[in-house]
């Protein structure tokens, strides 16, 4: 424990357990476990991960404010009036404590995929309030009381604004039938964003009318602001609105051009950008911690491997500085068989080998990754024949990494281990022509220096002597008593039992004559072992492991600077251009990789059920399939948007940017609902197909960029990655404001002509099935 001897205890939590609580209460405990201890003995309090969880919220406190003030910030640009900033604002907390409160309920915790999730309720949820604020705003500036405005603006957006809530939260159901990873990180996110959205929108039916009746003031009518018409365009907004108007007239006649264009690059796009994008399973996370694993000469004794330790440990010092190094610990050597140790936690396969854990001070800020290629180069010239490997140090990455100590990790196969190293060779040669792989090795020591022992039973027979007590006799002196013989001592003070063992001192025992020298038999000094038994030295696996009928030789790499999408593609190329193996050998790709297979085709299954369950959803609305298209035609876009973002912030295609395009698909529907509920209305009311499509426009063209660019405002505090942990939630919020930006494009530039293409020969009579109802607007 930085660089001293010491006797570390590892407390590990439950599945269920609050990392905070637990960290607290062994906190509470160590005064009563310090009085139980004598008074030489330290007992100290090393590490925990606590600080991660609470910067973690920290971290979300910040984001929250800051996409609470930047959102208020574009409602007052748009309406100019700072009550209706209060309104919008005063919705975000209660929204995000109801969300908290039902997460409680439905016996989730505070965790990177929640904490995520209300992050990104609070930039999505402001939809909500600024629609019925802004559409209170129209009707009071038609002349009407603003009581009867307030009902009025409230009725009219009551069932557009559920169906949003419904699409929004339709892209979440797929997390109900995933499995796996995918499932366990995509439902706590669901479930926080659904709950602040749900919250969300009762607010906005409740709480804004009543705050609007008590803060916001009448209006003065108008000019020009009827139902029929836009306003009369003064002041640079509406300026813009009368340029935006002349842009639609003009691209009227060639709407079919306009939309086929659109779907053709919105699609070539797509088509791009999944075909260059990389993909990993989770973003790569530089939380100030890294964990490495020493190999020395198979065979080298404990107290050469405790020196090369102490000298790579100067080195991370003077790398990253002695003053921001909080602590390192290392486990040098196996774990001896009388200590209840986790191999999941710490595993070693000799006193070659050391396993060390870094964790760097709060506040310094470092590259993980740059850091990590520097300490290879730096090691690699200070002790040219010592292996390293950096391996994953959180539970979540080790549980990603499916029991694989590194993301890549070819597992070779074969009754016959000499047939399975060999082929195994081979792979590695191979796996190291590819630049980018570090840490290329194989894992088990698979020359071990050892002592055969060949009994001679007629000679042992003939001194009485069996197998087993040769056995165990040698296993006494070169282990300990308690292998053989369990022997307790009662303390007749405390009453305590003690576990007496008996183990000759390793200085007697240090060359091959010394263990010939040894006597069998109790008492007496002969005979020895070297007179019942042939001892040679000679070479053997020190570790094997097996899977089903299998040995297996496994082979760990390491990525540097590239995805793991693309890593493993080049290990399977490596693998095919090896070669078949030998009859009754088998090489396969295992860790990392295949859970990326399943979660990708799991989010691209959820992407596509989220699409047809919210088509469902608006054909049930309008009651055309037709429509609905029309709506959904801003789909590609969205996907496109989100996509250029990610290639343009250099994030790659995994778990949160995944999760952030499906919630985007979602989201942006909410303005081409908008756009075209009251395009459809207006249809029916004037029986003009262009005229409704530039008059929808003109009402729709203020909410939708309020609306979108209060989301993207809420969104950059996520999207920048500031603070513990936001490099993992980053591309969550990248996603979503890629998709975003292109789906306002879309539907404030194409969306009109889409719906002008697709109804120009459509009738005006009622589809519903009560054809007496007059179709209604929303």
């Amino acid at each position: 424990m930085n660089g001293k001897r010491a006797i570390y205890m590892p407390v590990i939590k439950k599945a269920d357990a609050s990392t905070l609580k637990v960290v607290q209460q062994v906190k509470d405990k160590l005064p009563t476990l310090r009085a139980l201890l004598p008074e030489d003995v330290k007992l100290s309090y090393a590490f925990d991960q606590s600080t991660y969880v609470a910067n973690s919220l920290k971290s979300l406190v910040t984001e929250g404010i800051l996409g609470a003030v930047l959102t208020g910030l574009m409602v007052l640009l748009f309406m100019r009036d700072w009550r209706s900033v209060v309104i919008v604002v005063t919705t975000i907390p209660l929204s995000v404590l109801s969300a908290v409160i039902l997460l409680k309920l439905f016996g989730q915790t505070l965790n990177i995929m929640t904490l995520s999730g209300l992050a990104l309720a609070i930039g999505v949820l402001v939809d909500e309030a600024t629609v019925t604020i802004e559409n209170i705003h129209q009707h009071l500036e038609r002349g009407k009381p603003k009581a009867q405005a307030i009902w009025d603006a409230a009725r009219e957006i009551a069932l557009p604004k559920l169906l949003i809530l419904l699409c929004i939260l339709a892209v979440f159901a797929p997390a109900l039938i995933m499995e796996g990873v995918p499932r366990a990180m995509f439902l706590p996110l669901s479930l926080a964003v659904g709950f602040a959205m749900v919250a969300s929108f009762l607010l906005s039916q409740t709480l804004v009318p009543v705050m609007a009746n008590w803060l916001m003031r009448d209006h003065a009518p108008a000019a020009g602001h009827g139902h029929d018409e836009p306003a009369e365009h003064t002041g640079f907004f509406a300026r813009f609105q009368a340029g935006y108007q002349r842009l639609l007239t003009r691209a009227q006649g060639r709407q079919r051009g306009v939309v086929l264009g659109y779907l053709v690059l919105s699609l070539v796009v797509v088509g791009v950008g999944f075909a260059f994008i990389g993909t990993d399973i989770f973003p790569q996370a530089n939380s100030g911690q890294f964990q490495l694993r020493l190999r020395e000469k198979v065979g080298t004794r404990l107290e050469k491997t405790e020196q090369t330790v102490a000298a790579v440990q100067a080195i991370i010092n003077k790398e990253v500085g002695p003053d921001n190094v909080e602590i390192t610990s290392t486990f040098v050597g196996t774990q001896p068989a009388s200590f209840a140790v986790n191999s999941v936690f710490v595993f070693t396969t000799g006193p070659h080998e050391a396993l060390m854990q870094v964790a760097l001070k709060e506040g310094v800020h470092v590259n993980l990754s740059q850091l990590k290629e520097r300490l290879r180069q730096c090691i690699h010239d200070a002790q040219p024949g010592l292996q390293l490997s950096f391996e994953p140090i959180e539970l979540v990455e080790k549980v990603m990494s499916d029991g694989a100590p590194t993301p890549i990790q070819v597992n070779v196969g074969g009754k016959n281990l000499k047939e399975a190293a060999g082929h195994a060779r081979k792979v590695l040669a191979q796996l190291r022509q590819i630049s980018y792989l570090r840490d290329v090795q194989i894992a088990q020591p698979l020359q071990y220096p050892a002592l055969r022992i060949d009994v001679d039973r007629e000679r042992a027979a003939q001194f009485g002597l069996t197998s087993q007590e040769i056995t165990q006799s040698v296993v006494a002196a070169t282990s300990s008593s308690r292998f053989t013989s369990k022997n307790l001592w009662l303390d007749p003070k405390s009453g305590l039992g003690y576990q007496v063992q008996v183990q000759l001192p390793e200085d007697q025992l240090t060359q091959l004559q010394d263990l010939e020298a040894l006597p069998v038999k109790a008492g007496q000094a002969r005979p020895t072992i070297g007179e019942v038994a042939t001892v040679s030295a000679r070479m053997m696996p020190g570790q094997i492991d097996r899977q089903g009928p299998y040995r297996l030789v496994s082979i760990t790499a390491n990525v540097q600077d590239r995805d793991l999408g693309t890593a493993a593609q080049a290990v399977r190329k490596a693998l095919k251009q090896v070669g078949e193996p030998p009859r009754g050998v088998v090489a396969n790709l295992v860790g990392q990789p295949q859970l990326l297979e399943d979660t990708m085709s799991s989010l691209q299954t959820g992407l596509g059920m989220a699409i047809v369950v919210i088509f469902l959803l608006l054909a049930a609305n309008f009651q055309s399939f037709r429509l609905s298209l029309v709506v959904l035609s801003v789909v590609p876009a969205v996907v496109a948007g989100s996509l250029l973002m990610l290639l343009a912030t250099g994030a790659t295609l995994n778990l949160q940017s995944y999760m952030g395009m499906i919630m985007s698909v979602g989201v942006s529907v909410a303005n081409a609902i908008l756009l075209i509920t009251s395009a459809d209305h207006l249809r029916h009311e004037h029986r003009d197909v262009p005229l409704a499509a530039l008059l929808a426009a003109d009402t729709r063209i203020r909410p939708i960029l309020m609306t979108s660019i209060a989301m993207i405002a809420g969104m950059l505090p996520m999207a920048s990655g500031l603070g513990e942990g936001g490099d993992q939630i980053a591309p969550l919020g990248q996603a979503v404001i890629g998709g975003l930006i292109a789906s306002t494009l879309a539907s404030l530039l194409v969306l009109p002509h889409v719906f002008g293409w697709a109804m120009r020969r459509v009738g005006y009579e009622s589809s519903s099935l009560l054809p007496a109802r007059t179709r209604q607007a929303a």
